[in-house]
């Protein structure tokens, strides 16, 4: 692909990696690098190759957020519709990603900020470069967290801690958000992606069929009760004992050797 796309996709196996790709902006969003984007996530749900993705930045940085450059006060008639371009854009990003059943792996390369830093929030799996650092900057423009940042946040790693890097918005360090348990890992800068892509062909060599349930009921947990969660495992179960994953699971570990996973048929 030329290298001026918004957004870079390609296949590794059963792995679609795709590569926010404006690192002279930070990989900041405008239109043309969301519609993209979700191209890529649309092919990512619809084609029976994908097993997993992953998903990272061009250049230094993962991602700045929104590109205020076309935002300037100075240059536009009146105030924007903030609340349109998150309707239009933003909201069914992340749905994309939460929705997906097939496992997503985040690579941080460099800063994530704003909407950058809540995008990469979303995933499942986040390794980050030691480097790395999320910046919730919102404070900074007289703005609240968005792209789910109100909601992951306070989920992730608490109420205070999310009030205070939300109203600062003092920079995370990947090893300070790896504590926290904001992400999961944190990798040296030069094995970031060797180690983001050997996890996720592990997972793509996985039960794609568990591992999209196990997602959804994981994500599900967080605005249950208890017992309609033990129901909902329940039926979820049932439905993952009559896959074929399960059973060459089952086969595969009776006869010692390794699974062979489908995925879903």
């Amino acid at each position: 692909m030329a290298m001026s796309e918004p957004v870079l996709h390609s296949w590794n196996g059963g792995v679609l990696e795709i590569t926010l790709n404006r690192p002279d902006r930070l990989n900041s969003f405008n239109d043309d690098m969301h519609l993209a984007l979700a191209e890529c996530l649309e092919t990512a749900r619809d084609d029976a190759r994908c097993r997993a993705v992953l998903l990272t930045g061009a250049g230094r940085g993962f991602c700045a957020g929104q590109d205020l450059s076309a935002r300037d006060p100075a240059k536009m008639s009146g105030p924007p519709d903030l609340g349109d371009t998150l309707t239009r854009f933003y909201n069914p990003l992340i749905r994309r990603i939460r929705t997906l059943e097939k496992p997503v792996v985040c690579a941080v390369n460099g800063v994530a900020a704003g909407a950058g830093a809540n995008v990469a929030l979303a995933c499942d799996i986040v390794l980050a470069a030691r480097s790395a650092k999320f910046i919730q900057s919102f404070a900074r423009v007289g703005l609240i967290p968005d792209a789910g940042g109100s909601w992951m946040l306070p989920r992730l790693i608490g109420e205070a801690r999310a009030k205070a890097i939300a109203m600062t918005a003092e920079p995370v360090l990947a090893e300070k958000a790896a504590d926290w348990g904001m992400i999961w890992r944190v990798v040296e800068d030069a094995e970031l992606m060797a180690e983001a892509r050997a996890l996720a062909a592990r997972l793509a060599a996985g039960s794609t069929t568990g591992l999209g349930r196990m997602k959804v009921l994981i994500q599900a947990a967080a605005g249950q009760e208890l017992d309609a969660q033990l129901d909902l495992e329940a039926v979820t179960q049932r439905e993952a004992g009559f896959s074929a994953d399960y059973a060459e699971g089952v086969t595969a570990f009776l006869e010692k050797r390794e699974p062979k996973f489908g995925g879903p048929k």
